[in-house]
């Protein structure tokens, strides 16, 4: 059995890892497939759901929201119209199988058998996607909607979605009196809540929560 080390910034086999850490998990890749919707699959997900969180509360609730919304199951490939097709239980979409494939050193049809029926994987690598756009749009509702689109009303919408599935299964003063993007712009141009060269983004209900850097 192989097993991989994934993190905030990407994927590494363990014997070549030199990026750091950030809440880092070990993923083992040969998990047998369970059926849609089954005791023993949600318990699965569940429990890679936690792993990947790596003992964070916000992003574990995150990353429930992402699979509430979803709807994924352990060997999913549901495809899209365009031709593409979203993978495993957080339904990763085939778009990134090159590139975790390249990240990884492994061949796509190796990967994307893993986003399909490793649950652990899966969760992993839908962590890795939100952490990436977390770090780079420095805005949580924003990254939320990254993760499903490239496209800014698409991105709004989804998130507005996920985060109606979060307060569902969290309560609804998860994340405070409102939900809004959790920075924006000030005058120096930083998002509200991160100083000059930090990697902490201020996330409402979550408070100041520390982000991927390079």
């Amino acid at each position: 059995m192989t097993s991989f080390r994934l993190n905030a910034i990407g994927f590494s086999p363990i014997s070549r890892l030199t990026l750091p850490l950030c809440a880092s998990v070990v993923l083992s890749v040969a998990i047998p497939a369970q059926a849609r919707g089954t005791a023993d699959g949600e318990a699965r997900i569940a429990e890679c759901i936690r792993q990947a969180a790596g003992g964070k509360a916000w992003l574990e609730k995150t990353l429930w929201g992402l699979r509430d919304q979803e709807g994924g199951w352990i060997g999913a490939e549901v495809r899209n119209t365009n031709g593409s097709h979203d993978l495993g239980p957080l339904q990763i979409n085939s778009w990134w199988v090159p590139k975790i494939a390249a990240l990884v050193g492994r061949s796509q049809a190796e990967v994307r058998a893993w986003l399909m029926h490793d649950a652990c994987f899966n969760a992993g690598a839908a962590r890795w996607i939100f952490l990436s756009a977390l770090r780079t749009t420095g805005d949580f509702w924003k990254a939320v909607g990254v993760y499903h689109s490239p496209t800014a009303w698409r991105q709004r919408r989804y998130a507005q979605s996920v985060s109606r599935h979060m307060q569902r299964r969290f309560g609804r003063n998860i994340f405070g009196a409102a939900i809004v993007a959790s920075s924006r712009p000030t005058g120096s141009g930083r998002p509200v809540g991160a100083e000059a060269g930090s990697s902490a983004t201020r996330v409402l209900g979550f408070g100041l929560v520390r982000t991927p850097s390079n």
